[in-house]
């Protein structure tokens, strides 16, 4: 019974997906006369003009790949083509890093080193090259600009935030770039992606996980040691997205220590972090799992269903398939009150502990989109598989 309910909530998202949210963000989240995107959209559904972020054109680049990927009728090769054109123009020079941030005219406004863009212009180019068969000179970019990085590279693992160096050191961005890693591992035979992989997987289980309590947390010190109150933070969508993550990673080197560590990882999402009066992922949490920030943003309802769905896997029996597809479920319901919008697909950021819009004149993010489709895209691909094992 939960595998048809959470194949029903598939449809569902794919259908608001393709009918809705990619309509409205392929046109009024397009700015046409600069060939950006725009960052935000008001709850009336018009743009905001804000500075434009590379990671927020990466995005909108995996967006439509993925979109492409899951059978949207509309023009997914056209928009990650001109995603792909915007992101060289602005923020993706022929050699050397990217450019994190410009106006809307292409003034750039930041140059400094910024591991989480870096981070999301190669999972972009990843989702392109994919989309493109392999494309070999998206693959040959990609590679440069991971050498790139060299100069932030960390003296034991990971990267540094700057040069000279900032702290705190953080979990996040290396979350993506592992993400982005094992992307192009699925598109490219270049070793160098699966190092890269291996490495941060490795960091993440030797430093990333509290002894104590198995929790993914998120802000470090030079030696990557974890920092005490208030850095101790411990964010319910991370635990679920690195559960995601090593999951995947786990079972593709057959480390059984990756596979525990994920399930702890589903255990607490899923626990302490969610709220039992509205079934929803919260914030954050302290250090011993109590509620730090009990509100609930959209993102970590997307990280929810996938850390569920990607369990629907490595099920060893009916039993735990069904526990799993149920969690899942749960989690794509709560996803879809996010979408309960004046404007047909926008949606809410946050909701407040009494399930309602928290701040009813917050606007819509873009950089949202990414976590809506890859939650929808591994919901889909999960599913096909169920279908043909």
């Amino acid at each position: 019974m939960s595998l048809s309910e959470l194949r029903a909530e598939y449809v569902w998202l794919r259908d608001w997906l393709f009918g809705q949210a990619l309509p409205l963000w392929a046109g009024t989240g397009t700015d046409r006369p600069t060939g950006g995107f725009f960052e935000k959209l008001t709850p009336q559904g018009l743009p905001l003009d804000d500075p434009r972020r590379a990671r927020v054109t990466a995005r909108q680049i995996f967006s439509f790949a993925t979109a492409g990927q899951l059978g949207w009728a509309g023009d997914a090769a056209g928009m990650v083509d001109y995603g792909l054109a915007n992101l060289f123009r602005r923020h993706l020079p022929s050699e050397g890093i990217v450019i994190p941030t410009v106006a809307a005219d292409g003034r750039v406004l930041r140059r400094d080193f910024d591991l989480y863009d870096h981070a999301f212009v190669l999972f972009a180019l990843a989702a392109a090259a994919r989309m493109r068969g392999g494309d070999p000179a998206l693959a040959a970019r990609a590679a440069a600009l991971r050498a790139a990085m060299a100069p932030w590279t960390h003296p034991q693992r990971g990267f540094e935030e700057a040069v000279p160096r900032s702290l705190p050191l953080k979990a996040n961005p290396h979350m993506h770039l592992f993400e982005a890693a094992l992307a192009w591992e699925e598109v490219s035979d270049d070793p160098g992606w699966s190092a890269l992989a291996d490495s941060i997987a490795g960091l993440c289980l030797d430093r990333f996980l509290d002894s104590a309590t198995g929790a993914l947390k998120e802000h470090f010190d030079g030696d990557w040691l974890a920092l005490p109150a208030p850095q101790d933070v411990v964010e319910p969508g991370h635990q679920f997205e690195w559960a995601w993550l090593l999951r995947r990673w786990g079972a593709t080197r057959n480390r059984p220590e990756a596979l525990a560590a994920a399930a702890r990882l589903a255990e607490i999402g899923e626990g302490p972090g969610v709220d039992p009066a509205q079934d929803l992922a919260m914030n954050e949490l302290n250090a011993d799992l109590s509620v730090r920030d009990g509100l609930f943003r959209l993102w970590p309802q997307t990280e929810r269903v996938k850390a569920h769905t990607s369990a629907l896997a490595a099920a060893p029996d009916a039993v735990v398939q069904d526990r799993a597809a149920g969690l899942a479920a749960r989690a794509a319901r709560g996803l879809r009150r996010y979408f309960d919008h004046p404007v047909p697909g926008s949606w809410w950021e946050h909701l407040g502990r009494d399930g309602r819009p928290h701040d009813p004149e917050e606007p819509a993010r873009a950089s949202s989109l990414y976590h809506i489709t890859c939650a929808i895209g591994e919901l889909g691909q999960q599913l096909d598989r169920l279908k043909t094992a």
